[in-house]
């Protein structure tokens, strides 16, 4: 489980393709504290660290993975946000983010603002119920908060310190990001729209 507040960022140094598996080797800061088997969120997605080199680790993503995220976008020098799970004895600073990316958007309009920036994100329709204005949304591992919600669009908008220490500071119009929505606002929706008594 994860808070969404990023921890630092890594670099993809390697990617080998394995059947319908990647394998990525990660150089970050936090790399040489990771220990194998250990949980650590990447761009919003939780992976197993295979190995740990120095300042770099080993995680691998499977097809279903891939499937629903940016990872197959990745090639070597690609920024990545990290956060390594959360402790239980610690403040739950974003919101509750487990991992888990339910799909992909687009980053259709960058605006440029005093003292921010907003980015406009794109997402499929079929989404819009766990969209919700003023709510939480991890996008790339990041906790945000959304506005100006419509069935098919929301907004974020980006302090100086967040661009500076995650990869939005590279994001572009066109590029896509990992989308996972609130864990409670899914069971809410799966509760109101599902008819358990047959």
């Amino acid at each position: 489980m994860f808070t969404g507040i990023i921890e630092a960022t890594g670099t993809v140094v390697s990617r080998r393709e394995n059947g319908t598996n990647i394998t990525f080797w990660i150089s970050s800061t936090v790399s040489k504290e990771l220990k194998v088997d250990q949980s650590i969120s990447h761009n919003g997605v939780c992976l197993t660290v295979e190995a740990v080199e120095e300042d770099r680790h080993q995680v691998t993503a499977i097809a279903e993975t891939l499937e629903v995220s940016n990872l197959g976008h990745w090639r070597p020098g690609t920024l990545v946000n990290l956060e390594r799970c959360m402790m239980m004895n610690g403040r739950l600073d974003g919101h509750i983010v487990q991992g888990h990316v339910d799909t992909t958007a687009v980053c259709r309009k960058l605006t440029p603002k005093e003292g921010s920036t907003e980015y406009t994100i794109e997402f499929d329709r079929k989404f819009a119920p766990l969209v919700i204005e003023k709510g939480s949304i991890s996008l790339n591992g990041i906790s945000l908060t959304i506005f100006d919600v419509t069935d098919t669009h929301f907004t974020v908008a980006i302090i100086p310190y967040t661009l500076a220490h995650t990869n939005m500071g590279q994001l572009q119009e066109g590029d896509e990001v990992n989308l996972e929505f609130d864990v409670i606002g899914k069971y809410i929706s799966r509760l109101a729209t599902s008819n358990f008594n047959g």
